[in-house]
């Protein structure tokens, strides 16, 4: 069985590990924040430590961009490079000569040792035992080379790895979301842990600093399970203890393939650029992989923390729905106040003149199209024809049913009448005024009569104002537009007509 959790511990301590290679990814944000609430549940602390060991390929901005992205979130934490704390440095780059003492104690203690074997042999070796069907792993050559040889192909600066022994036996660990699990470390093979002195790996690297940062439990996802009897063995040659692991279930595209890093949008940045709000993104995430056990479907963070119990992730892959995050994110924008929301669409409209209108009459746009929105980014395109000084569209669009150019054109001609003698132009007015008259309308064409129907007088009115084939009611619109602005579009629609 998973480890039970002391309610009452006070030194529970996690990490979130980023390597600044890339942008935030969508499930290395799940997994950051299964460890937030698990280290929220407990009164634990969270530790952001940079990963950058890969000197080529880690960035600066990088880093900067996932802690903006963290905090965006709403994920803080108690140590770190921008903070500080008792166990610093918290980036790796900055602690070569930490990993270098314990790289040394491996070496002197025989439980390491340096290989000389060159790329090309080890994918020979490699292809040679997978074609017999053995694990391909290190075969030992250098395991056991002479004192001088090795001084001797020092001296001569040949290319060298620091390899760790590994010794044949069942590892078992008890993982606290799949409970007892084994491994044969014989299938392993002697790991290279380091390039050089200053070049550790990652499974040495996170062993040597989750020791000394006094990692209490490391949450992580399940890609990471083969990594877990390495770092056991290297805490076990090392005299360090222990550290409880659970690891999570992977995410998986709709058709059940591995979630890439390559495939779209799955980065947090461009969750956040495209209009998704924090709170739909960390409700959104908390359910893939994790199941409360009830109906409820919203969360805020502090009910996730509340609520947030680790027997409760499942074990099988979590499938990334796109639908699921809009249907939330759609829940959180209508919830947001007028003035909130619009500061936060206003953004999205900015290569618009926004300030031809009021604020009062922004967040009247704004409002108009809040029910309709799954993402911010989407008041653009809902909202364009508002900034537009003319709109383009094809002039068959006017037409509702069966209608021909001369009923469209004397359809606008009435609505134009009205809305020239309007003395209110509010939308409950403007909606009084041209219900009662739809009622009524009734163009003729070629065929005859036609039935009475409002969209005869409402259709042709709602495209000549927005241009579009869907839209808010005719009567939000011309409100916004003004009277001024109103006549003119209907005007321009007649036109077309002409043409």
């Amino acid at each position: 069985m998973p480890k039970k959790i002391k309610t009452t511990t006070n030194n529970i301590r996690l990490r979130f590990p980023p390597s600044p290679t890339g942008p935030l990814h969508i499930g290395n944000a799940r997994t950051l924040l299964f460890n937030y609430l698990f280290a929220k549940k407990y009164n634990g602390r969270i530790v952001l430590r940079i990963e950058d060991t890969d000197t080529e390929r880690s960035k600066l901005y990088w880093a900067d961009e996932i802690m903006d992205e963290l905090r965006w979130l709403g994920m803080e934490w108690d140590e770190g490079p921008d903070i500080g704390g008792n166990f610093g440095p918290y980036k790796q780059s900055q602690r070569s000569d930490i990993y270098k003492k314990y790289l040394e104690t491996l070496l002197e203690e025989k439980k390491a040792y340096y290989c000389f074997c060159q790329a090309d042999e080890l994918e020979a070796k490699k292809q040679e035992r997978m074609s017999r069907g053995l694990a391909p792993k290190y075969d030992g050559k250098c395991r056991n080379l002479p004192r001088k040889t090795i001084e001797a192909n020092l001296k001569e600066d040949r290319p060298s790895v620091i390899r760790f022994k590994i010794h044949e036996k069942k590892l078992k660990f008890n993982d606290l979301i799949r409970e007892d699990v084994e491994f044969d470390t014989g299938l392993i093979g002697d790991v290279i842990i380091a390039k050089s002195f200053t070049e550790p790996l990652y499974n040495f690297a996170v062993v040597v600093d989750d020791f000394l940062m006094q990692i209490s439990h490391v949450i992580r996802g399940e890609d990471h399970i083969s990594n877990t009897p390495r770092q056991i063995l290297i805490q076990e040659a090392l005299g360090f203890d222990r550290v409880i692991y659970g690891h999570l279930p992977l995410l998986l595209n709709p058709d059940k393939s591995k979630m890439s890093k390559r495939a779209g949008d799955v980065a947090v940045s461009d969750y956040h650029k495209n209009g998704y709000l924090p709170e739909a993104l960390i409700n959104f995430m908390a359910l893939l992989g994790w199941n409360p056990g009830t109906e409820k479907e919203f969360f805020s963070l502090h009910e996730l923390i509340k609520e947030f119990s680790i027997e409760k992730v499942q074990k099988a892959g979590a499938v990334f729905n796109l639908q699921k995050l809009d249907y939330l994110n759609g829940h959180y924008i209508r919830e947001k106040s007028l003035s909130s929301l619009t500061k936060l669409c206003l953004p999205y409209l900015s290569e618009f003149n926004t300030a031809q209108y009021s604020p009062k009459n922004l967040e009247k746009i704004i409002e108009a199209y809040r029910t309709r929105l799954k993402k911010l980014s989407d008041i653009k395109d809902f909202t364009d024809f508002f900034f537009a000084e003319k709109l383009e569209y094809d002039k068959k669009l006017l037409t509702w049913k069966e209608m021909g150019d001369s009923e469209v054109k004397l359809s606008l001609q009435h609505c134009a009448a009205l809305l020239s003698r309007a003395e209110n132009f509010d939308k409950k007015s403007l909606e009084e005024l041209l219900v009662a008259e739809a009622d009524k309308f009734n163009p003729s064409n070629s065929s005859g009569q036609v039935p009475k129907n409002r969209g005869y007088l409402l259709w042709p009115l709602r495209v000549a104002l927005s241009g579009k084939e869907a839209s808010a009611s005719p009567f939000e619109i011309a409100e916004i537009l003004g009277k001024g602005k109103t006549l003119q579009r209907i005007s321009d629609a007649i036109g077309s007509l002409s043409v």
